[in-house]
């Protein structure tokens, strides 16, 4: 008697007066494999539509910190001196000497792996064609890699020049964003912010509100060796002038009124102030979609010593009639003070605008 092959796979259908039929199994997986191929082949479409690709890890890194790939005859040279004279350049606003990234040198040999997956990435190297761009999520996400390529030194070097601007504030905005999304592992779900301002920011929820008035609001965080603080409230639209030869006295003039007012120190007489032996620094950028006022520069307590830097955001509010002034400022003696202040920076452009808020500009 022979062995039936297709006996384990036979399926008794429904007889309906006629005899049961044998399916064999070789049709069964003809058909699940002509599914599965179809299966994948609209998947595979409809990914490619999207313009999506594989898995990509996440990258790695500490926040201000630049991956230099660059061989050791360069990073010790000329072209090794131009990138520090851009890219570990002084911090504005800070009372201490810190760089803008603290940079590691990568020679290319060894550029593999977990090296790879470095969050922001300059890439220096010799070519006969003379190149340079921005690239994003090369090896991993989310990443930006700076690449210069060319034949000589002096190319390099003038290449490095042209690109510093652009390649540090697409860094500066990658770490940016690498910052809150930290933040959102513990934020802040205190609603102050929305009731009394209409607005929210994206913060650890290691910050704390304090003091609250009418039109004020000072949040702070507790660090090894001292306090961070997030200042909020609003001004008239008219408060700050828009030409550049006043603004900065109204500035100064704005700012040491609103420390007199809400910021005291430990005894009478004692408030907030900007420290006048260095001019705050002042530009112009967009916040949340909206014209903004940004300043860099030194505090100090009036009558007390006891200073650190502040960051301030004046953000022209014009469906709201207002200015809405964040800021963020350190206290850490004998403390490095960068990673600090651009983690202030990071969480007050993370503003979002909600809608009605309590308070009119100027009201105490």
């Amino acid at each position: 008697m022979k062995h039936d092959e297709t006996a384990l796979c036979r399926v008794k259908l429904p007889d309906n007066g006629r005899k049961s039929e044998n399916v064999p199994c070789r049709h069964f997986w003809r058909s699940a494999v002509l599914m599965l191929c179809a299966i994948v082949f609209f998947t595979a479409c409809k990914e490619e539509k999207k313009g999506k690709r594989g898995y990509v890890p996440d990258s790695v890194g500490a926040i201000n910190s630049l991956a230099v790939v660059i061989d050791n005859e360069l990073w010790n040279g000329e072209v090794g001196d131009e990138i520090r004279d851009f890219y570990a350049a002084p911090v504005d606003g800070l009372p201490s000497i810190e760089p803008l990234f603290t940079l590691h040198q990568i020679p290319p040999s060894v550029f593999s792996g977990t090296t790879t997956r470095s969050r922001n990435i300059l890439l220096i190297q010799n070519d006969s064609a003379a190149y340079s761009g921005l690239k994003t999520d090369v090896h991993a996400r989310p990443q930006q890699v700076g690449v210069i390529q060319a034949s000589d030194h002096q190319t390099l070097i003038d290449l490095i020049g042209k690109t510093h601007d652009e390649y540090i504030h697409a860094f500066k905005e990658n770490d940016v964003k690498a910052n809150q999304k930290r933040f959102l592992i513990s934020p802040n779900k205190e609603n102050y912010l929305e009731q009394k301002f209409g607005i929210t920011l994206k913060m650890p929820s290691v910050y704390k509100t304090g003091t609250q008035k009418d039109n004020f609001i000072w949040m702070e965080r507790v660090i090894p060796k001292g306090t961070m603080h997030i200042l909020v409230y609003q001004l008239p639209l008219d408060a700050i002038p828009d030409n550049d030869s006043d603004r900065v006295d109204a500035f100064i003039k704005m700012h040491d009124s609103i420390g007199k007012e809400y910021v005291p120190g430990r005894e009478e007489g004692m408030y907030m102030v900007t420290q006048k032996d260095y001019a705050p620094y002042v530009f112009d950028i967009t916040v949340a979609g909206k014209p903004t006022m940004e300043t860099k520069g030194i505090w100090e307590m009036k009558n007390f010593s006891m200073a650190g830097p502040f960051v301030n955001y004046i953000i022209r509010d014009e469906a709201n009639n207002r200015l809405l002034v964040l800021e963020g400022l350190t206290f850490a003696p004998s403390e490095d003070k960068r990673d600090y202040m651009f983690e202030l920076e990071s969480i007050l452009k993370s503003v979002t605008f909600t809608g009605g808020h309590e308070t009119t500009p100027g009201t105490k």
